[in-house]
């Protein structure tokens, strides 16, 4: 035997396969002495071992412990050569499939004729440990663990199936074992291992507290029990998956009329948009009219009243000499004064419409304040709109539920909720139809509040353009970009004729940056409970332009960029606004009209006295 000078030497894990073959041949060509009797058997790879006699089993389960041991301690070689010996032994030591007559004798004395076994061979194993998962299911050893470990006792199941039920794993398992005859032999070894054990099926039904893991092999009532449980858990799916539909079902639906819902409010924001366009331009040219009859009024007026002031200074220097010249420059005199007095009037009607004026911007400012007011009461109104759709389905469903429960025994409490349910989805329906009409009202008024207004400052808009700037209130193009900090980048590497040019060329391709829709450097975060939209850290344009020319060039087209988000996200081109200067925002529109009469009043000619 050569199996001393293979104890210097090991091989790697993935040469085992072809020494389990080499060693397989040896065994076969009788190299290595296995069987020393007719009954008993020698590991010739094992000569240290105290135990030399085997019976066969117990030397199939020594080969076969070694040759599928997950231990690092053992060699590769050695489970090489445990697993040709057990190839060996069951190809051509084994009696396969026909038992002796000593083996029948044996069975049929351990076993009660009257039993009647499951084939094929099953075992049971119960009070497997379980323990609670996240999900509250439970959870215990896998079926090949134990069916490893059964292989390495000497039982050689080929598989075991644990059971699991809705709660999770039941801490049974089912132990399947070949269908010959050694397959019957293994199951009884099984099962007379846990009797001797006192972990049998008597024990295990008898009374006293349980410990451990109880198995026997299942006979024909067992059969009977597993097919039940079986059929109840393809009857519990089944419904499962009825209820799993029907919920599907009502979810497509729901999602559908969601669907439909926001489809037609987007419609009704787009029509009362279009409206608001309507609107806003009929006021502004009604503002714009009234404007320049105004003017026109006034310049007449200013006319009048010089020739008048001349015509009495012509009066006041000529010399008369006689009683009639006296007589008719003092008749030419009262008739001026008449007409004074009329350009008095004239005057005061003058003022009293700049008072008027005044009131307008103040009647639009509140007109605003009072739109501000509407459209929070229609987003409120929208809100309890949704929510009354929300609940009056729901009380649609608790009907239909209640319609199919008249068949009970309760039929009278039933028709009772059924007449309470449909009062309570009519109140609310009558609700619903209020709130509506409502908000109809409230979008017509918001509607003409808001052109109203936006007619008014575009008109003050028109005016302040033709003045000239007072300093504080002007008007603001919002969006334009400013050149200047890329100016003065260029200069610092170009003389100046160069540096305008080059300047001027990089101004170019930025104002194409801003007008492009589709570069929207922004991201939404919540302040104070609002939607704020910020410009993204990582937009690569924007940290390129503050890296490779300035930090003023970036905070620049930062500006721009938020302006023409603010006044013009859709139409991504440059607009002008009334601009307080003086504080860094939007003029109010009385503020605008503040500055129409004081430039009116600076370039009104004086009157010259009387």
């Amino acid at each position: 035997m050569d199996h001393s000078s293979d104890e210097d030497t090991d091989i790697s894990e993935s040469e085992i396969s072809d020494h389990e073959d080499k060693s397989y041949e040896k065994l076969k060509n009788g190299s290595q002495c296995v069987k020393t009797s007719d009954e008993t058997f020698t590991c010739p790879y094992c000569p240290k071992k105290r135990k030399r006699d085997y019976m066969y089993k117990e030397l199939l389960q020594h080969a076969s412990g070694v040759g599928q041991s997950s231990s690092q301690k053992r060699k590769a070689i050695d489970k090489a050569n445990h697993l040709a010996l057990v190839k060996y032994l069951e190809k051509d030591l084994m009696k396969v499939d026909v038992p002796s007559k000593t083996e029948e004798e044996e069975s049929n004395a351990s076993v009660n004729p009257n039993e009647q076994f499951v084939w094929p061979w099953i075992g049971i194993v119960v009070n497997i440990p379980t323990r609670r998962a996240g999900d509250a299911r439970c959870v215990g050893e896998s079926g090949s663990k134990l069916r490893d470990e059964y292989r390495r006792i000497g039982f050689n199941p080929f598989r075991v199936s644990p059971l699991w039920n809705f709660r999770g794993h039941t801490g049974t398992a089912l132990v399947e074992f070949n269908k010959n005859w050694p397959g019957f032999h293994n199951a009884l070894a099984f099962e007379k291992a846990y009797e001797s054990d006192h972990h049998g099926k008597k024990n295990w039904f008898g009374p006293g507290e349980k410990s451990g893991l109880y198995a026997w092999v299942s006979r024909e009532e067992e059969d009977r029990k597993q097919h039940k449980l079986v059929s109840n858990l393809h009857n519990i799916i089944q419904t499962k998956n009825q209820h799993l539909k029907e919920i599907e079902v009502r979810c497509n639906e729901t999602t559908l009329k969601m669907d439909v819902a926001m489809e037609e409010k987007d419609k009704l924001i787009n029509a009362y948009n279009e409206e608001i366009k309507k609107i806003q331009s009929s006021a502004r040219d009604h503002f714009q009219k009234i404007f320049n009859d105004h003017g026109r009024l006034k310049m007449q007026l200013e006319t009048q009243k010089n020739d008048l002031e001349l015509r009495k200074i012509e009066l006041e220097k000529r010399e008369t000499h006689n009683e009639s010249e006296r007589k008719m420059l003092s008749d030419e005199i009262e008739e001026n004064a008449v007409k004074n007095s009329s350009l008095q009037m004239a005057s005061m009607e003058q003022q009293k419409a700049d008072e008027n004026i005044l009131k307008l911007a103040e009647d639009q400012k509140r007109q605003k304040e009072e739109l501000h007011a509407k459209i929070l009461r229609l987003e409120n109104d929208l809100d309890m709109k949704q929510k009354l759709e929300l609940e009056i389905e729901q009380l649609q469903g608790k009907l239909n539920v209640l319609k199919h429960m008249k068949d009970d025994d309760e039929d009278a409490e039933v028709l009772n909720k059924v007449d309470s349910l449909l009062k309570e989805l009519r109140e609310n329906e009558e609700a619903f139809q209020d709130l509506d009409e409502m908000n109809n009202t409230l979008i017509a008024k918001q509607r003409k509040s808001n052109d109203e207004l936006q007619e008014a400052r575009n008109e003050l808009l028109n005016f302040i353009k033709e003045m000239p700037n007072d300093g504080n209130i002007g008007v603001k193009r919002m969006g334009e970009l400013d050149t200047r900090p890329f100016l003065e980048f260029m200069k610092k590497k170009y003389n100046e004729e160069e540096a305008e040019d080059k300047a001027s060329k990089l101004c170019s391709l930025w104002e194409e940056y801003l007008k492009d829709p589709d570069w929207h450097p922004f991201k939404v975060i919540m302040v104070e409970g609002k939607e704020t939209e910020i410009i993204r850290d990582d937009d690569e344009k924007l940290n390129g332009l503050r890296s490779e020319i300035s930090k003023a060039a970036y905070t620049a087209v930062v500006t721009a960029l938020k302006e023409i988000n603010e006044y013009n996200p859709s139409g991504r081109y440059i607009s002008s606004q009334v601009w307080n200067y003086g504080q860094g925002r939007v003029a109010t529109l009385q503020e605008g009209v503040q500055v129409l009469l004081k430039q009116w009043k600076t370039y009104k000619p004086k009157r010259g006295m009387m």
